[in-house]
């Protein structure tokens, strides 16, 4: 019942959207003006796919006020994961080949467009998802001008270049380990799991972009993740703020608005480069047992065929009072990856990630290369492709140690990706 009114209304929407723009007028956009820059045509404001790029079809008023464009978007895998001995407990037959096998991580469907010539906005679902995550976008996004915007609703929060690459653009099938992976706490309480990466959040932000080079993010979120829909925050015991997320991006891009992209055969002659730094601070977080801070610096370049990117980022974690414990623990993490169209189709990529997942603490971090090929069916919007990483331990001091920091890590990935958009 619960997918029926989901289906109802997307369908409603999409019939009373394409009345509207019927009685103003309506156009079928399919090839952008010839004047407009590459860049500008492929807007990926929404964070899933372009809006008007000319993958199927986008409803516009002449005078442009009003756009509507529905889209769907899906991934399916094929992954291979070997894990080391450490954590298997051969009595009862666990294997060292887990979690492999086909998986759709994505079957987005949404629509996104512009209204009166001052809102953007984004509803969309993840039907592979479960529980709060099926909702993966919903927010619009209202500009006063240019340098100044607000967005209210459900939406990428503004930490670490990754996260807010376009879902169907970034250069490797799978994020950085560094971001995904939940950092290690020798503190057994099950709901204190932190990670670096911060990912969709509930909450309010002002942004905007300033003199074509300075871009700004500031706002508070829920704190809680993509996986919760609802209002469950109160007030801080320790500082007496509401317990949410505060954060900030500052960002310097001396040629223009950069696209959020590592790689799109349709973007062959650019010339961007941006550089960003980030923070924000989750008050009273991880059910109510820490309050962690975040802080990175990011790097990206697109150069022709070319790109670049790294990252840099911190965590610093520390209990509340009601929990007793006086000890603070910091981790760090960061990527340098780099992309390479070899043909105006293939994208190749490398990329090398470090976690000190078991804190500054401690000696001995994880560091991961990897390796990919993308290929871009022409005229399909299809993108294959096919990655391998390994997880490397080095620097330890004890063979426990070491077998701790990766527990639930692969040792070896191979994946294959199919992606489809429309």
């Amino acid at each position: 019942m619960k997918y029926n009114r989901i289906y109802a209304i997307l369908m409603a929407t999409t019939l009373s959207a394409t009345a509207f723009a019927e009685s103003e007028t309506e156009k079928i956009v399919t090839e952008p003006a010839a004047e407009v820059s590459e860049a500008s045509q492929l807007n990926m404001d929404n964070g899933v796919i372009p809006i008007a790029d000319d993958r199927g079809f986008t409803l516009q008023s002449n005078d442009g006020n009003f756009v509507f464009k529905p889209y769907l978007f899906i991934q399916s895998t094929l992954s291979y994961k070997y894990y080391d001995d450490e954590g298997l407990d051969k009595a009862y037959n666990q294997d060292n080949v887990a979690n492999s096998g086909f998986a759709i991580p994505y079957a987005i469907i949404g629509f996104t467009g512009k209204a009166f010539g001052k809102i953007d906005y984004n509803v969309c679902v993840n039907a592979a998802a479960s529980g709060g995550n099926i909702l993966q976008q919903a927010w619009i996004d209202y500009a006063a001008m240019p340098e100044l915007r607000f967005r209210v609703g459900k939406f990428k929060t503004p930490f670490t270049h990754a996260y807010l690459t376009t879902l169907g653009e970034t250069l490797f099938s799978s994020l950085p380990t560094s971001l995904t992976a939940q950092a290690i706490l020798p503190h057994s309480l099950n709901a204190v799991t932190p990670g670096i990466g911060t990912g969709f959040d509930l909450g309010v932000e002002v942004h905007g972009f300033i003199a074509n080079k300075f871009g700004y993010e500031v706002g508070i979120w829920n704190g809680t993740g993509s996986a919760q829909n609802g209002a469950t925050k109160g007030l801080s015991d320790d500082n007496h703020l509401p317990s949410l997320m505060y954060a900030g991006r500052l960002t310097f891009q001396p040629k223009g608005a950069m696209p959020m992209t590592q790689g799109n055969p349709k973007l062959l002659h650019e010339d961007k480069m941006l550089f960003g730094i980030s923070a924000n601070f989750n008050n009273e977080a991880e059910s109510e047992s820490t309050n962690d801070f975040r802080a990175g610096f990011e790097f990206a370049m697109l150069k022709n065929r070319w790109y670049l990117g790294l990252e840099a980022y911190y965590m610093h974690i520390g209990f509340t009072d009601r929990q007793k414990i006086d000890d603070t623990y910091n981790y760090w993490g960061g990527y340098a990856q780099v992309g390479y169209f070899v043909h105006p189709q293939v994208q190749l990529g490398l990329r090398y990630d470090l976690y000190d997942r078991n804190g500054s603490s401690k000696d001995g971090i994880l560091n991961m290369p990897a390796a990919t090929v993308n290929y871009f069916i022409p005229k399909t919007n299809i993108k294959l492709s096919a990655m391998y990483q390994y997880t490397g331990r080095t620097g330890h001091d004890t063979q426990l140690d070491r077998d701790l920091d990766d527990l639930g890590i692969c040792t070896h990935i191979a994946q294959v990706m199919l992606q489809y958009a429309f």
